[in-house]
């Protein structure tokens, strides 16, 4: 299970941000049967099939749909329930279709382990939490589907990357004086960000952050960012301010330690773009190193993006904020589309969200972003960080850890050229 570790795989699993549209061989499809069996008329019956969208040849109709946005109101998730499921659904269809290219599928037996592991992080058994979920009108071949989609993409990565990871003694012996008890890491960054709105834009962007990726001087990256650079820290030659090593995504931080002073990681994908990051410096600091760190946001969007006068009322508001209940307070009736409030683990943020997030302390805000269509500045502020100290592990522990990271990251890429590249169209199903 997993890419490499069973817990990490079904942590990813439960927040759900990128599952394959795989069923198991023993799997049922959605029929008749299920229909009855959720008491749905007849006369229902085309309209809770009407396709919402088409990606590619797979079309997602009103029923997964709607079967989504039950189960993710089951599991609690924050947000816009059906942006997110549609979302989801659209990258398990992209998936999926890697997944059978590649001749990639998994047994009922490793589904119903699946299933059971997941199930388990609740006490719970399969069919209790089929109980459940029955309660919300959600069909068990929904969840089924759902554990199958993430194990499936786990496969397809394990086959397509496996032989590229390579983790070194010398990067483990690294991993653990740096998460001994007592120590923990700041570093210090500099940042490059190449835009990248279409397909043309990402295979020409990533080659250029691959050349990037060669530099190994501060003043030759100082200088493309200045050059090159999208971001707000590029009037600063894309200089970033300290911030703790375990505050940054996971598949970032894999690789960041693992550099030299004036290195720089391999291309990270990000929102319409494709960024790079060279450490200028690193050192410990006192305290432990968390296992994990969970970070509550909240992302106010200020219409005009990087206008003068948006940036005028950026500035009012954080004359007026000191927390984020005072953000809401300002705007009171605020629609999710107009202020976002989050809290995830750092992992699961937008890489230049959680760099951004990285800089700040409790209550400080960030103006440097804009919305993906740039008709908005993003007003970020963190409102909590919390961190949950670490267990001892064993260097197998940290390869793994290390491997995982690093496939991660190797599949968040290859999503974002999936999605990039595909012809994605949606309907307004009646």
């Amino acid at each position: 299970m997993g890419f490499l570790s069973q817990s990490k795989a079904h942590q990813t699993l439960r927040n759900s941000t990128a599952s394959a549209w795989t069923c198991a061989a023993s799997g049922l499809v959605f029929g008749l049967i299920s229909m009855a069996g959720l008491g749905v008329e007849p006369a229902q019956a085309q309209n809770i099939f009407a396709p919402v969208a088409k990606i590619n040849d797979s079309v997602i109709t009103s029923y997964q749909l709607s079967q989504r946005m039950a189960f993710l109101t089951v599991l609690r998730a924050p947000g816009n329930l059906r942006e997110l499921a549609l979302k989801q659904l659209t990258d398990e269809a992209l998936q999926r279709q890697a997944a059978d290219a590649a001749d990639v599928s998994v047994t009922a037996e490793e589904v119903l382990a699946g299933m059971t592991e997941f199930t388990g992080r609740f006490n719970l058994k399969v069919e209790d939490f089929n109980k459940i979920i029955a309660q919300a009108d959600v069909a068990p071949e929904t969840f089924r589907d759902f554990v199958a989609n993430g194990l499936a993409w786990r496969a397809f990565v394990r086959k397509r990357w496996q032989g590229r990871i390579r983790v070194t003694e010398d990067e483990i012996d690294r991993q653990l004086s740096l998460t001994a008890p007592g120590q923990n890491v700041r570093v210090l960054l500099s940042e490059i960000v190449l835009p990248a709105e279409n397909p043309e834009a990402v295979q020409d962007a990533n080659a250029r952050a691959a050349q990037l990726s060669e530099i190994t001087t501060l003043g030759a990256f100082a200088t493309q960012a200045r050059q090159s650079s999208v971001s707000q820290s590029a009037g600063r030659s894309g200089r970033l301010n300290w911030m703790d090593l375990s505050d940054l995504p996971p598949a970032v931080a894999a690789q960041v330690v693992a550099l030299e002073p004036g290195h720089v990681t391999d291309p990270v994908p990000v929102q319409n773009g494709v960024a790079v990051f060279q450490l200028r410096a690193i050192e410990e600091v006192d305290r432990p190193t968390p296992a994990d760190v969970k970070v509550d946001y909240a992302a106010l969007m200020i219409p005009g993006g990087r206008s003068a006068q948006a940036l005028t009322q950026a500035a009012e508001i954080h004359a007026k904020t000191d927390s984020c209940n005072d953000l809401f307070g300002l705007f009171p009736g605020s629609t999710e589309a107009q202020i976002q409030r989050e809290s995830v683990p750092v992992g699961e943020l937008p890489t230049r969200y959680a760099v951004e997030l990285a800089q700040l302390d409790e209550g400080e805000a960030s103006t440097a972003l804009s919305s993906s269509d740039g008709q908005n500045l993003v007003y970020l502020m963190l409102c909590s960080r919390s961190r949950e100290l670490p267990e001892d592990v064993s260097r197998d522990q940290l390869k793994v850890r290390l491997q995982n990271q690093r496939l991660q990251a190797f599949s968040v890429a290859y999503l974002e050229e999936l999605r990039a590249a595909a012809f994605i169209e949606e309907f307004n199903a009646q």
